[in-house]
């Protein structure tokens, strides 16, 4: 008999920003065919995934409130990432993503604040309250101020990742 994931003992969980952290960021990426990883961002999955740490997205996407694709294709996206991603022994444990953003042009997206849209910390709180995960050794890393922001207000320890090789960028981590 398995016990649920609540019930598993809390791990560290390395939050990952996906545009600019994981893949490049020419703007609004939703289709695989202009999907390009990061170098090393593969890598860096698999080995915090072989160390017994969570692996979590957690993506602003407010292409989907604008108009430009959808909430189908950010799905799709996501699960053409996570087939590429078994080819090197990687995984993500859950995707977390925000379609709204307060100048949304469909209505059901529009929010003046949205709680899962960075730098609000609400995507992290989300996965930490579906999976047992050990806050205190947790990581997020991201692109942009508000990436880290939110790590920050989710009180998990936030990195700014500048571009480079993501792995290289992280191996310092795993020690």
């Amino acid at each position: 008999m398995t016990q649920p994931i609540s019930a598993a003992p809390p791990r560290p969980a390395l939050f990952l920003d996906r545009d600019g952290v994981l893949n490049e960021d020419p703007g609004y990426v939703y289709r695989w065919e202009d999907f390009r990883w990061i170098p090393g961002a593969r890598e860096a999955i698999a080995a915090f995934n072989a160390a017994g740490w969570w692996v979590f997205v957690v993506t602003n996407q407010s292409g989907v409130g604008r108009g430009y694709y959808g909430e189908a294709d950010v799905l799709a996206l996501h699960a053409q990432m996570s087939r590429d991603l078994e080819t090197v022994g990687g995984r993500v444990d859950a995707y977390y993503y925000c379609p709204h953003h307060p100048e949304a042009a469909e209505a059901r997206y529009r929010h003046p604040d949205p709680p899962d849209r960075k730098p609000n910390p609400g995507m992290l709180l989300r996965a930490m309250a579906e999976h047992p995960v050990d806050v205190a050794r947790s990581l997020m890393v991201g692109d942009k101020d508000g990436d880290v922001e939110a790590g920050q207000r989710a009180g998990v320890r936030a990195l700014k990742f500048e571009g480079g090789d993501l792995f290289e960028f992280l191996q310092d981590e795993l020690r």
